[in-house]
């Protein structure tokens, strides 16, 4: 295999562990949060890996661990063949200049006392680049152009702009090293829905013109689909599906894939009123203390005491199933019936059935679909709603 079709990025078995503290003189761990727990991915040249998962599932941690802006536990990270977790001191810095990131809250990843041309032209001065001051001058003209800026931005504050203005700020620095990964940590998550798309859609171009390979965090449905080319889905620091963007929204094999999915309103409501919704009983368990077996089954509708509750899944490939395609497209799952699953063998319970074997009850309540969750727990009287 040549080096151009081998993975620019590949994750082997990553594992993010943050120690619990406890003792007043002495500190003794007594425990570890597992924030990432065994992750293999691998990300091709010019492609877009979407992550995605609800809040505190360890996708943005991941993402953190690529750049070795958290340690990693254990695992490695290979960046083109190189493995990121043994390189230190100068290697590193090189390293960086080739993944950069762009952050969630745009304000609060830029130095309120710089300006903006202090803030692109810094990255440039620390690695040598640029050459000399009127060519930095330049760089940083050309770097607020490409993300669509005006040069009168050079003398202001990032208090002065919008959020969407800020984001573009952000990008523009990440790609002022020229890198070849970046890594977008929810990119729109933070900005109006009016220029959620101006942003994707600016990332989209830079990608085109500039080479760039991106992994995009995020938990917005409709974003990942539109940018990415594969799709994984994390679920309690372990990836539970992976599949190109298309297969994975279409025919969604994991169950809880398949509720994220559900989760997502159709403008059709026709379609809207027929189609499977799934609901999910509890809430995601504690990172801290993770379910024995597959770590979903607590809260999985399809859930079998044989197996689901004692021995954890591995992802894997599927076998061929029903498919129309000459050639369907690779699509890794980790769960222990998902043919069965799949081809409707296994039938789903109901939230409330799910719900009981936890302690919790969930029915439904009013026309506008919102639902009640009441703790079977003794001491508990108030219901608690949930929206």
């Amino acid at each position: 295999m040549t080096a151009a079709s081998e993975p620019l990025l590949r994750v082997e078995g990553l594992q993010v562990h943050f120690p619990i503290k406890r003792g007043v003189f002495v500190d003794r761990t007594v425990g570890h949060v597992r924030a990432v727990d065994g992750v293999d991915l691998a990300i091709d040249r010019g492609t877009t890996y979407g992550l995605v998962g609800e809040s505190g599932c360890g996708k943005s941690t991941l993402g953190r661990a690529v750049l070795r802006l958290v340690e990693p536990t254990a695992g490695r990270v290979l960046f083109d063949g190189t493995d990121v977790a043994s390189l230190g001191g100068e290697p590193l810095r090189h390293m960086r200049r080739r993944m950069q990131m762009v952050f969630q809250d745009p304000l609060g990843s830029l130095d309120p006392r710089q300006d903006v041309e202090s803030l692109l032209s810094e990255p440039l001065k620390a690695h040598g680049l640029g050459g000399g001051k009127a060519g930095i001058a330049t760089r940083v003209r050309e770097l607020l152009d490409a993300v669509g800026l005006p040069s009168a931005a050079l003398r202001r504050y990032p208090h002065e702009f919008s959020g969407g203005q800020r984001q573009r700020i952000g990008i523009a620095r990440a790609i002022s090293l020229e890198p070849d990964l970046l890594i977008a940590d929810e990119p729109v998550s933070a900005l109006d829905v009016s220029v959620q798309a101006q942003v994707v859609n600016l990332l989209e171009e830079l990608q085109q013109r500039l080479g760039l390979t991106y992994l995009v965090i995020a938990h917005d449905l409709a974003v990942v689909r539109h940018i990415s080319d594969v799709v994984g889905v994390m679920y309690l620091g372990s990836l539970v599906e992976q599949a190109p963007a298309d297969a994975l929204y279409d025919e969604p094999l994991h169950p809880y894939t398949r509720a994220l999915m559900s989760a997502v309103p159709v403008p059709d409501p026709v379609v809207e009123e027929r189609r499977e919704r799934i609901l999910l009983a509890g809430d995601l368990p504690s990172p801290a203390d993770p379910p024995s077996g597959c770590r979903f089954h607590t809260r999985c509708p399809w859930r079998q005491e044989t197996r689901c509750d004692d021995e954890v899944p591995v992802l894997r490939e599927l076998a061929p199933g029903h498919s129309a395609a000459p050639h369907p497209p690779r699509h890794l799952v980790s769960c222990h019936w998902a043919e069965e699953i799949r081809d409707g063998v296994l039938r789903p319970r109901s939230a409330d059935e799910v719900a009981a074997t936890q302690g919790v009850s969930v029915r439904a309540t009013g026309a506008d679909g919102a639902f009640e969750t009441d703790a079977l727990v003794q001491g508990v009287d108030e219901p608690i709603e949930r929206r």
